[in-house]
């Protein structure tokens, strides 16, 4: 049976680099490879949950053209089931290019697609139902997904018993509905990083923006924060965790969809929020060892050696 359905931003990953600096105008910089691979959260918190031993299928919008076959076989290759995936008959499949530069941030130069055309209507319910989670990446980004259709979704998987996990990308300039409290009740997990969470709180201490979102009447919220690690609150539970030091940075793409998927894992094994968190934080950390979104994020057996090895402090109290 399938334990996990991850739904939304399905993308075909061209990484170019690592080079030591961009090419000036005219100039051929000779790179080792430009490997293209399946990303985008839905396919990278899919392939980050299976090397963590779970069952689990996508769903998703692809253009039927050749970018989509490196999507399709990426996910066949970790033994993912695709058939949930619809096909644009407008939209290519969607693409970027991360360009790699040492010592600088990622640069990405990206082509929306097909992710348009993904709707609540094209997640069947009777494949939620059998679930144990479903997580949907990249709300907000994802503009055929419209809040009255996931509310109902969302609805339907309480319904169901399912545990909802809803993860937030917000593209620069997006306009978003101003009263997310009907949302955040009815998702049991929600995913933002800090600056997510101050666009949609207005407020800048995370702190802050945990307390917003329960007084809009969340359940469950975690919010990443990058080096400075993440916080989550439950109730009046709150909990903040640092983040594994790791050497030899290649990549630090995927680190927070490889952080997603310690979450969900946690969730399906029925761990309680500090063991989730260690988790969780291990596998993000673990993404910036390999190219790639996902090639570097450890195994399940690799994560338990490394948490067990290296202590990580997490702060619990009252919020």
């Amino acid at each position: 049976m399938t334990q996990v359905g991850c739904a939304g931003i399905l993308v075909s990953d061209t990484f170019c680099g690592p080079m030591q600096e961009l090419p000036r105008e005219g100039q051929l910089l000779a790179v080792d490879g430009m490997p293209t691979k399946a990303g985008g959260c839905a396919a990278n918190v899919a392939i980050d949950l299976v090397k963590q031993g779970l069952s689990v299928e996508v769903a998703g919008s692809l253009g039927k053209d050749s970018s989509s076959r490196v999507v399709l076989s990426s996910l066949e290759e970790y033994g993912i089931g695709s058939s949930r995936i619809v096909y644009s008959e407008t939209l290519p499949t969607s693409k970027t290019v991360i360009l790699l530069v040492a010592g600088q941030d990622r640069r990405y130069i990206h082509s929306f697609g097909a992710n348009a055309d993904l709707t609540i209507g094209a997640i069947d319910r009777d494949w939620v139902r059998n679930l144990q989670v479903f997580y949907l990446g990249g709300l907000f980004a994802l503009p055929g997904i419209q809040v009255p259709a996931l509310l109902d979704l969302l609805a339907f998987c309480r319904l169901q018993g399912v545990t909802s996990v809803v993860d937030v990308v917000i593209p620069q300039n997006a306009s978003i509905s101003k009263n997310l409290a009907p949302l955040v009740r009815l998702v049991d997990y929600f995913l933002p990083n800090e600056d997510e969470a101050y666009y949609m709180t207005g407020r800048t201490d995370p702190q802050e923006q945990l307390r917003t979102f329960q007084q809009w009447g969340a359940n469950t919220v975690v919010i990443t924060r990058g080096k400075q690690g993440a916080i989550a609150a439950q109730g009046p539970s709150f909990w903040h965790s640092g983040i594994y030091e790791m050497k030899d940075t290649v990549d630090p793409s995927g680190c927070g969809d490889a952080f997603a998927a310690g979450l969900v894992a946690g969730i399906v094994k029925g761990w309680e929020m500090p063991e989730t968190l260690r988790y969780a934080s291990a596998l993000g950390a673990s993404a910036i060892r390999a190219l790639g979104t996902t090639d570097g994020v450890f195994t399940a057996a690799q994560a338990v050696e490394f948490t067990s090895a290296n202590h990580l402090e997490v702060i619990t109290g009252t919020l």
